[in-house]
């Protein structure tokens, strides 16, 4: 029996084959042509197939893991017609009169190493993106096809890394779970294990030995056991055996109220990303979305959305909730969230740069259309505006002005708006420090724990290698939590969490004797957080 430690992506437990699986590598040589134009033409066929594969992959990614998750094929499709990268395929076959695998090949390792030796670990982790839609052009210069077959039974897949596209073309009903030497938490591939519930571990080293041998995948704990010795295995058999039994019993909580035994009521709402996560917050039994992360809009976009794209989008949001509150956060491009037509500076601290509120009231003409679409959907149902990336009471009273002369701009024209409940983000240790103040300027308080945890602990959550250092119960920050709770309810306003810490199952006793008035949380967390709640006295 072995057992080996990884970081863990997502929870549960596996039990099954192991299958050690590996892309055929493409055998790239170096060859002289003599017609450049027609080896590059070679290539952008090779590379428009690609772009039609991709396309077929968000499809079936589509229904698979939602609208959200799947985009990432349309980005590499983008990646595909960059200038530069295309700009460097062409050079090196017309300069060296090499063909056009090799030409690919060079081009996607040189893009590769680049983006690995970014400090920013988002930046880091788009390195394998870049190896991925290379191989795919160089998989069809050579003539060969892609094979993600994993064979007949379920087994866990062991592997080197795991591409975007390799995980969604994989039979699901036959992945028990993965586990890779490379990656990282950030990964696009991580991001569609937690969607589609697969247990997934990175950093771990795999041996050759394993293939074919039973082996275990305890996603809670972070481990894997390959040939496990027979005590083990039941053992084993019995915990997922208890953990499938606790997320069945967890469906019996649908419709059930958020209240402790002792009578004390929380709300639970959802964050999702755009409107595609709406069937998951409906199938979770949410009670409202606590936020709605509006920058989809300008992420999928080419240009700056326009009026007319924004309402429609918070108006299906509004609608389908169907009087439940929503609560849409406004534009927080910058730091790990670039878009290239904002024509953004680059920044040596991006996190604590030109980022969120700041770049909106520096550019009222991008405020002020999301403000009228914002205000223009509330007609339609119970929708809320909080402003992220607060510090001063004076950024409140500039984003007030601003919200006012829309609405009145709205009105003249003859156009209705609702009751709309606007607030502030907690994320800043400024801004926690001036809550007291910051409460008489807004209707409630939604405080954002990644982004207060970091600065408040000096540490990039995206760093790896500061997870040591990464402490979420840190005392300070709980003190910030307890300060803005307080602070709200003096002057009569409502305070909740909608950062990751919300979902904490041991934070929960905490949070209500905090007096929170709601944790938003991703929408499959709802119902283990109601459980939380219920079982508390």
């Amino acid at each position: 029996m072995e057992e080996r430690s990884g970081k863990k992506i997502f929870g549960g437990i596996a039990i099954g084959k192991i299958k050690l699986y590996g892309k055929a590598e493409n055998k790239v040589v170096r060859t002289k042509i003599e017609d450049a134009d027609a080896e590059i033409k070679r290539y952008e066929e090779a590379k428009a197939k690609a772009i039609e594969q991709l396309g077929q992959l968000y499809e079936k990614a589509l229904v698979e893991v939602g609208e959200a998750n799947a985009e990432i094929f349309n980005v590499h499709s983008m990646m595909l017609e960059d200038d530069d990268y295309n700009e460097s395929v062409h050079n090196i076959i017309s300069t060296q009169n090499v063909n056009a695998e090799y030409a690919a090949a060079v081009t996607g390792d040189n893009f590769a190493e680049v983006f690995a030796n970014m400090e920013d670990e988002y930046f880091k982790a788009r390195s394998a993106d870049v190896k991925d839609i290379t191989e795919r052009v160089v998989t069809i210069l050579c003539g060969g096809a892609e094979d993600s077959d994993i064979g007949d039974e379920p087994v866990i897949i062991v592997a080197e890394d795991l591409a975007p596209s390799e995980t969604v073309q994989m039979d699901k009903s036959k992945l028990l779970a993965f586990v890779t030497r490379l990656g990282s938490a950030n990964s696009h591939t991580a991001i569609l294990a937690r969607t589609m519930g697969i247990p997934a571990l990175i950093g771990v080293d795999r041996e050759e030995s394993w293939n074919g041998k039973i082996g275990i995948v305890d996603g809670y704990e972070g481990k894997l056991i390959i040939d496990p010795e027979m005590p083990v295995l039941e053992a084993y058999f019995k915990k997922k055996e208890a953990d499938d039994e606790q997320k069945q019993l967890l469906l019996t909580l649908k419709g059930k109220e958020n209240v402790t035994k002792s009578g004390q009521k929380i709300n639970l709402y959802a964050n999702i990303g755009n409107p595609g996560d709406l069937a998951s917050v409906i199938e979770n039994d949410a009670g409202g979305i606590g936020l709605f992360r509006s920058e989809f809009l300008y992420l999928e976009s080419e240009d700056y959305p326009t009026e007319e794209e924004q309402f429609q989008a918070y108006r299906k949001v509004v609608e389908t909730m169907g009087g439940k509150k929503v609560i849409i956060r406004t534009l927080d491009i910058g730091a790990d969230k670039q878009v290239d037509y904002f024509k953004l500076d680059k920044e040596d601290n991006p996190a604590l740069g030109y980022r969120a509120i700041r770049i909106c009231l520096t550019r009222p003409e991008i405020f002020r259309t999301q403000l009228r679409a914002l205000f223009r959907a509330s007609a339609y149902g119970n929708l809320a505006i909080m402003y992220p990336m607060i510090i001063s009471v004076d950024e409140v009273r500039k984003i007030k002005e601003i919200s006012k002369s829309v609405k009145e701009e709205l009105l003249a024209e003859g156009v209705s708006v609702g009751e709309v409940e606007e607030g502030i983000m907690i994320e800043t240790p400024a801004a926690a420090l001036m809550s007291d103040e910051l409460a008489k300027e807004v209707d409630f308080f939604s405080i954002g724990t990644n982004d207060l945890t970091q600065y408040t602990l000096a540490i990039d959550r995206q760093n790896a290698k500061l997870d040591a250092f990464y402490d979420a119960h840190h005392p300070a920050v709980l003190r910030f939590i307890q300060m803005v709770c307080d602070n709200a309810h003096k002057v009569g306003i409502w305070a909740g969490i909608c950062g990751e810490l919300g979902a904490d199952l041991e934070l929960t006793e905490t949070f209500l004797k905090m007096g929170l008035d709601e944790l938003s949380v991703s929408p499959g967390c709802i119902l283990p957080v109601r459980k939380a709640v219920r079982d508390t006295q």
